[in-house]
């Protein structure tokens, strides 16, 4: 069975490689401890609204702190999709992984393919690479600084590999 990032020719080695992950400000550690917050904040809440007779409110509460958990559980979910970027001598292959593990890969010749930082007004960029009239996108969820960051050192290998100096 064949790895998803070798290559077709077992003696190349890869001159580049990269995981681009999602960034997620909070932790488990801090998720608990903002959830144990959350649930103390509107248990308290909800039993002063239910020791003055509006005993519905407290269900309400409640029901806010069952949305922030499934809210904060599908954004952990998004958060394990990722994107690897490999170069060999021959062949630069982008593999994006869904939350569910699905994976598809995408092949470009190093020599030919170009990358385009695509600068948008708002501030936003996008990382294209264009080759054959073929385009990806990709590196979508990473930050600003983090999107121009990566294309410098990604065109800085490509440079390398085609024996450009940069």
């Amino acid at each position: 069975m064949k790895d998803e990032h070798s290559t077709d020719r077992a003696d190349e080695q890869v001159q580049f490689s990269a995981i681009l992950t999602p960034h997620r400000s909070l932790g488990p550690n801090g998720f608990v401890i903002f959830m144990s917050v959350i649930t103390l904040v509107s248990f308290v809440a909800g039993l002063i609204f239910a020791m003055i007779g509006a005993w519905p409110v407290f269900g309400f509460f409640g029901l806010d702190v069952l949305l922030i958990y499934f809210f904060f559980k599908l954004n952990y979910r998004a958060a394990r999709s990722y994107e690897t970027v490999d170069l060999t001598e021959s062949e630069l292959r982008i593999t994006r992984v869904t939350p569910s593990g699905k994976s598809r890969s995408w092949q470009f010749n190093p020599y030919w393919v170009r990358l385009f930082v695509e600068h948008h007004p708002a501030k936003t960029v996008r990382l294209i690479l264009s080759s054959h009239g073929r385009e990806l996108v990709f590196g979508e969820f990473l930050s600003h600084d983090e999107k121009l960051d990566f294309a410098k050192a990604l065109q800085s290998a490509l440079h390398s590999n085609r024996g450009i100096e940069n």
